[in-house]
């Protein structure tokens, strides 16, 4: 359990330093420099999910367990990861209205992933890993919004770039449900 906590620290806290210290990332690219600031925050990042993987796998082998989710969650999961999908596909396609509309729609297809797992899984582990990032993703989500209120940030967006984050994101999403998540999570989403 220890690994997965200092995974969590060590991505969430890299990916929080604009909220935690706003003024390292700036610090540090004047030092370091754009590109070296960049890989530093990659590898930091990617240490992070290693130990995150590595300490939920060792949590799963011997789990304790909180509280039974009802089947009928794992589905309901399963399904609310499609708009969590669509939003993360919104996050890489410029110009889309959604994008837009949230301004962050990463975050917000990482609180709606969050969400979907915490209520279909009942470990301390679960909890653990995604209800930090479902905090995480609640705080950083409505600190980005403040923080572009204030800016006056206005993006622009279309209704067909709309229409090919959606495609990408369902079909992301019908991979990963399909194949993918039995593949390297070990769980049938639909099953």
């Amino acid at each position: 359990m220890a690994i997965l906590v200092l995974g969590l620290v060590l991505l969430l806290g890299v990916h929080s330093t604009r909220l935690i210290a706003p003024g390292l990332r700036d610090a540090g690219v004047a030092r370091l420099g754009l590109l070296p600031w960049k890989i530093l925050y990659a590898v930091l990042s990617l240490i992070g999910l290693v130990l995150i993987v590595q300490g939920y796998g060792e949590a799963r082998m011997a789990p304790t367990l909180l509280w039974a989710p009802p089947v009928w969650t794992r589905h309901l999961a399963a399904l609310l990861t499609l708009p969590a999908f669509v939003l993360m596909a919104c996050a890489y396609v410029p110009g889309t209205r959604i994008r837009a509309k949230l301004g962050h729609p990463m975050v917000a297809g990482v609180k709606i992933w969050a969400f979907a797992h915490l209520i279909a899984n009942g470990t301390l582990a679960d909890l653990l890993l995604f209800g930090s990032f479902l905090v995480w993703a609640v705080v950083m989500f409505a600190t980005l919004r403040r923080r572009d209120r204030a800016a006056g940030v206005q993006r622009p967006g279309s209704a067909s770039r709309d229409a090919i984050a959606i495609v990408a994101g369902v079909a992301g999403w019908a991979v990963f449900a399909g194949w993918l998540h039995l593949a390297l999570i070990g769980v049938k989403p639909f099953g």
